[in-house]
């Protein structure tokens, strides 16, 4: 492996691990503000068990996140310096607002919410709540932006042969990143959804034979989460139509790869699955299950256009971006030598697959969750915590595999052009990587992975901890006995004793 190989590898599991807790903690938060809200309202006890259960375990993952987030800013200082001294002042623009703007609210916010519980009154308290999983969301659309620059650069000029930004209006308001957001955030409810189903799930099932105090905190999860995962899930359809439209427009390659299309076709057939192998770009020995004409539908909203293949594509792309590399002996091994403008075709046709296969999967689990515990049934069978508990993982390799895929299909671009944009504002993934040695990435490369495997390994005991504890791990004695709302004994006075 040489430099460049390493650098991506390390950029690409810090993220994607990283990225397991961003969404588990958006979505999170807005559903753990939801269930304090109802419980201001109503008074109810089960909603305070609700909020004070799922906020532990919040609490969790979110400290996770930020250990690992902080990594992910030294990143471009450490193995894609280059790219920073390319990008640096548009990139830094949307990233010190998420730092110092998006972040700073959420941690002070969170921080309130934490220690405030006997010490705000009971609205400010949870205005906090609200405070801390807006900034989160806020948090994830300055990140968004500046990745959506990558996928498609706005608001710049050239001076002196680097990028300047001239509009930041432009770089906010990107339509790469509009109909990214949405869809990310999507995302992150179908995993927060998910979440709950699953534990909560588990937990209604261990219960189904007792008449446990805290059954109904669990229904009530289970429930909430099914019906946030199928909403999730028709946003996602319909956000993901958006990004396809304009994926099709901005990076065309990405797309024929994402459907191994090696050939243009008039009108485009949709592919379902492919047999055979992919990774050749003339596809020769693949045999696909198609939905005829499906294809030039989802690129350009009508059954009848013709939609380039991977092959037609190459050529316009050496056309405009050059054949070879730069003889730049930074480039190590790449200088002079050919371009490949075809991304990995198994990477990303699988990859587009497994994000709209998975995060169907959970959404059908929560449906049929929701079907098998309505009118108080709970299902006798041991499948059923199976079920649940296996759905958990679904919407995470959805959405992992859709970054995986986002990232991936614009190579050999690390800043993809933009066809309508700046002439010249592109810049090559070889061309971005520092300048060095083998050993020295691999030692960081092995470091960071070890590290996070041990973090890990914390987490998941963090967590497996207080999801077996379940009500009674987060609340005191008095609290945790005390009858829900919907027996005998749900009085303000009990649930404002325990919370201020």
């Amino acid at each position: 492996m040489d430099v460049l190989e390493l650098a991506r590898w390390q950029f690409g599991i810090t993220t994607v691990y990283h990225f397991l807790m961003v969404p588990l903690t958006i979505g999170l938060s807005v559903l753990v503000a939801a269930m304090q809200t109802a419980w201001v309202r109503t008074g109810k006890l089960r909603h305070l068990k609700m909020t004070k259960f799922w906020g532990k375990l919040l609490l969790v993952n979110f400290a996770m996140g930020v250990v690992t987030g902080i990594v992910q800013e030294f990143q471009f200082g450490m193995s894609w310096s280059a790219y920073s001294r390319f990008v640096g002042d548009v990139f830094g623009a949307p990233l010190a607002m998420e730092g110092l703007l998006a972040f700073f609210v959420e941690s002070v916010f969170l921080g309130l919410w934490i220690f405030g519980w006997d010490r705000l009154p009971k609205k400010i308290h949870l205005a906090c709540a609200w405070a801390f999983s807006l900034a989160t969301m806020a948090s994830a659309y300055f990140i968004l932006a500046a990745n959506s620059w990558m996928q498609h650069p706005v608001g710049v000029e050239f001076v002196n042969g680097k990028p300047t930004m001239n509009s930041i209006g432009a770089v906010l308001t990107n339509n790469t990143a509009l109909a990214a957001i949405p869809h990310t955030l999507a995302g992150a409810f179908s995993v927060a959804a998910a979440f709950l189903v699953g534990v909560a799930g588990w937990h209604l099932w261990r219960r189904r034979s007792s008449s446990d105090a805290h059954r109904e905190v669990w229904r009530s999860s289970l429930r909430l989460g099914g019906w946030v995962g199928v909403v999730a899930f028709a946003v996602l359809a319909i956000t993901g139509d958006m990004q396809g439209k304009l994926m099709f427009e901005q990076q065309p390659m990405k797309m024929a790869s994402a459907e191994a299309l090696c050939h243009t076709e008039k009108p485009a057939s949709f592919s379902i699955i492919a047999v055979g192998d992919v990774a050749n770009a003339n596809c020769e020995d693949v045999k696909t299950f198609n939905v005829p004409a499906l294809l030039s539908f989802l690129a350009h909203n009508d059954f009848s256009t013709e939609v380039k293949g991977v092959e037609n594509l190459v050529s316009g792309y050496q056309a405009k971006y050059g054949t070879n590399y730069p003889d730049d002996p930074a480039l190590g091994s790449l200088a002079g030598k050919p371009i490949d403008y075809v991304p990995s075709l198994p990477v990303t046709y699988w990859g587009f697959r497994i994000m709209i296969g998975f995060g169907a999967i959970s959404a059908g689990i929560g449906l049929l969750a929701l079907w098998l515990t309505r009118r108080g049934r709970i299902p006798g069978g041991r499948w059923f915590p199976l079920m649940v508990l296996g759905g958990i993982a679904t919407p995470f390799i959805g959405n992992s595999a859709g970054w995986i895929f986002t990232e991936m299909g614009r190579q050999p671009f690390v800043v993809a052009p933009n066809p309508t944009g700046v002439e010249g504002m592109w810049m090559f993934t070889a061309q971005a990587v520092s300048k060095l040695t083998v050993g020295e990435v691999l030692t960081s490369l092995i470091s960071l992975t070890v590290l996070y495997a041990v973090l890990g390994v914390v987490e998941l005991y963090l967590m497996r901890k207080y999801i077996r504890g379940g009500v009674d791990a987060v609340l005191p004695p008095a609290a945790s006995s005390a009858k829900d709302s919907d027996g005998s004994d749900d009085s303000d006075d009990q649930a404002l004793s325990f919370a201020y």
